[in-house]
């Protein structure tokens, strides 16, 4: 006889009336069946299951209530504030989690948000494009010894909160179906560009508003200075617009090589050391938030960034004795 799934639910079912424990299950499977035995994993699943199916009422829990009203509440509440937790729901509320759960997604299509970066898996390819990118780039600046290294300007931009949270848990927001987070933008410490009405970067932006303005403060001093641009591979930054404009005013571009940020000096220095000063503190507003922020790039030593510019040279060294893997150093 061959036995199919529905044969071993129904023994995984048995197993689970008789009170087995899911390591009891699959060894008694195993013993019988051999290979042939469903995985650890199939077992959990369905011990999941059967679990949720067998739960009775409890006495004293909270109420499935999908009402208008708890609807309303919740929405409340999550607009108070994006960092709200399950736990902290419930409690005024006195309705189970499911029920939240329910309302947060099916009834206001809302979604927890978490910030996080993930390293690529680089291909030989990409490695070599490190590689070759830190070597042009340290011939170019004789390894960070030639005097055109005064002339580069780093532009990038980054999230920048009402509440910068003190870990990833804190990180995660409640955000409606189709809304934009609140963000700021800046490029660098030469100067803060706000992006208003939660809009998108795009070339058209980036040109007419960002750009013109970093180069204004670039050149006050001196009208004539070589003005070389450092920026990653976004879309704005790469579009032929962009690219056009900077050559109409005689700034030198120098490329990045793709997912590089530890190779770009805001990813690596100015962004993280920039939040660790905003870490845990909340703002009432964007403008406030974007004072802050400046504040806190005007507090920065000069000497710190010489030293975050001798690192950025030290990073493509290392880069190139790796071979082009990603690496970590602080």
């Amino acid at each position: 006889m061959e036995l199919n799934r529905e044969h071993f639910r129904a023994m995984i079912y048995y197993n689970f009336q008789r009170q087995l424990s899911q390591q009891e299950c699959l060894a008694e499977l195993l013993s019988v069946f051999g290979n042939e035995a469903p995985h650890q994993s199939t077992i959990s699943r369905w011990y999941g299951e059967l679990k949720r199916l067998s739960d009775d009422p409890r006495v004293g829990a909270p109420k499935m209530a999908v009402t208008q009203e708890n609807v309303d509440a919740v929405r409340t509440l999550i607009i108070d504030d994006r960092h709200v937790t399950y736990r902290e729901t419930e409690a005024p509320l006195k309705i189970s989690k499911t029920s939240i759960q329910k309302i947060l997604h099916e009834e206001l299509g809302v979604r927890k948000l978490v910030s996080r970066w993930i390293s690529h898996l680089l291909a030989q390819e990409q490695k070599a494009a490190r590689v070759n990118w830190s070597q042009k780039t340290l011939d170019l600046f004789n390894s960070g010894n030639s005097k055109n290294v005064y002339s580069i300007a780093m532009g990038d931009e980054s999230w920048i909160y009402c509440y910068e949270p003190e870990n990833k848990r804190q990180s995660a927001v409640w955000v409606f179906q189709g809304e934009e987070k609140c963000l700021e933008k800046h490029a660098g410490h030469i100067a803060t560009i706000f992006l208003n009405e939660q809009r998108t970067v795009t070339s058209g932006w980036y040109t007419t508003i960002c750009l013109p303005k970093v180069i204004t403060e670039l050149r006050k001093i001196n009208p004539e200075r070589r003005i070389i641009l450092h920026q990653d591979n976004a879309i704005a930054h790469t579009a032929q617009k962009t690219r056009q404009y900077l050559t109409e005013e005689n700034v030198k571009l120098l490329d990045h090589p793709p997912y590089s940020p530890d190779l770009s000096l805001n990813d690596f220095f100015t962004f993280p050391k920039i939040k660790n000063i905003l870490r845990g503190r909340r703002f009432q507003s964007p403008e406030e938030a974007v004072d802050a922020l400046e504040n806190a790039v005007l507090d920065l030593p000069a000497n710190e960034f010489n030293k975050c510019f001798e690192n950025w040279f030290e990073r493509m060294q290392m880069c190139i004795n790796i071979r082009g893997e990603y690496f970590e150093k602080q």
